[in-house]
């Protein structure tokens, strides 16, 4: 009987494995000479029930090209006996020292604002994503108002429109999708070395919670998630897809930048509960969108109200109605209201989203229509010229 994972012996022969897979990678030549150990680009190696995940430092101007020793360092890893998947990943740190004082908190991207264009707008970089007509991003600015669950429904929902649909989960630190998906074992690598998005319920689905054992803590920096997240949007073989929802990480911070700046997103969906708090938040995740160009395509309430499964009682434990005002206060279109149900709580924990489990019941009509919501609202956005082109037009924002 093979010793339980958290057992010494075990944690002992991973430790082993750590050593054997830094000192595989340490004598890896770089393209201008020197190997990464000499040069002290090895950020960290960890190892995990036969999956190691390791990072090197580069500098932002060469992470392009090494992109070859980056394919070779998940191959030597690969080689090693015991090791079954390898993760690499690029990260860039901030090239500006950080203050004496504050050493033991390094920059990170974050520090660097977004390159705007003359007319404040921030400057759209090259589509990573060819294949895929639009990229929509569900956020929140905190978390725990169901925005996981919010994702993965209206994913269903715009699906079940006629939509080819994919679902990228980005929260690095605390991924949801496998569970929320019922999704078990490994992604595995198509043509060129990217890996193949997993299909669950007719959706194309990506989550860091794949390639990680869901019990390992991704202890990693800013640009360590940054560098992850621009690997899972441009490195997974989405094919051609008419619609992508990035499930975004909670907060405003380097990883909402990272998608935000990285890719060429058509909008924003918001996801707030009724009560100020999370309002709050979520007027900064909005602010965020809009200081960097992505138009807003809609806000959801989530847990509007908590249906009673005994006698059908409604109950506003949140507030009621303060995403809708938000909404109307702030100009952005409503999408819906989705209550919180014992049965949304149960379809979720297994792993057979409500939309796919009941879509004709009142909480699958409900995403159906907030997903008819989102698609008006994105066409509209495609027929009405860019905010930036018409103050340029217009000689910036004093006419």
């Amino acid at each position: 009987m093979p010793a339980p994972t958290d057992s010494p012996s075990a944690r002992s022969a991973q430790t082993a494995l750590a050593d054997q897979a830094r000192q595989a990678l340490a004598a890896l030549p770089l393209p201008d000479g020197g190997t990464l150990g000499a040069a002290g680009r090895i950020a960290g190696v960890t190892v995990q029930n036969g999956r190691v995940t390791a990072a090197l430092r580069v500098e932002t101007a060469e992470a392009a090209r090494l992109g070859p020793l980056r394919d070779r360092a998940e191959a030597t890893l690969r080689a090693l006996p015991g090791i079954e998947q390898a993760l690499v990943v690029l990260t860039a740190e901030a090239e500006a020292p950080a203050p004496k004082r504050a050493a033991a908190f390094p920059a990170t991207a974050s520090a660097q604002p977004p390159k705007l264009s003359q007319s404040g707008a921030a400057k759209r970089p090259a589509n990573p994503l060819p294949e895929v007509a639009q990229v929509v991003a569900v956020a929140s600015g905190k978390g725990g108002v169901g925005k996981s669950t919010t994702a993965v429904n209206l994913a269903l929902a715009l699906r079940a429109t006629g939509l080819k649909v994919g679902l990228l989960d980005a929260d690095i630190y605390g991924p949801s999708l496998p569970t929320l998906l019922g999704l078990h074992g490994k992604p595995r690598l198509g043509a060129g070395r990217k890996l193949l998005p997993m299909d669950a319920f007719g959706l194309k689905a990506m989550s860091m919670g794949l390639l990680v054992d869901e019990e390992t803590a991704m202890v990693w920096r800013g640009p360590m998630v940054m560098s992850a997240i621009t690997q899972m949007l441009a490195e997974v073989e989405w094919g051609k897809l008419d619609l992508l929802l990035v499930d975004m990480p909670p907060g405003t911070g380097d990883a909402q930048l990272a998608i935000a700046q990285g890719t060429q997103l058509s909008g924003a969906v918001i996801v707030s509960t009724p009560q100020d708090l999370s309002l709050i938040d979520a007027r900064r995740g909005i602010t965020m969108f809009r200081k960097v160009d992505v138009p807003i395509l809609g806000l959801i309430e989530n847990m509007a109200h908590f249906l009673c499964p005994t006698c059908g009682t409604e109950h506003a434990i949140f507030g009621q109605g303060g995403a809708r005002a938000e909404a109307a206060r702030l100009g952005v279109p409503f999408l819906g209201a989705v209550p919180l149900t014992m049965e949304l709580r149960a379809a979720s924990d297994a792993g057979q989203p409500i939309v796919a489990r009941d879509p004709d019941g009142p909480l699958g009509r409900i995403y159906l229509d907030a997903a008819q919501a989102l698609r008006r609202e994105l066409a509209r956005q495609r027929a009405a010229p860019p905010a930036s082109l018409i103050q340029e037009t217009h000689g910036g924002l004093n006419p």
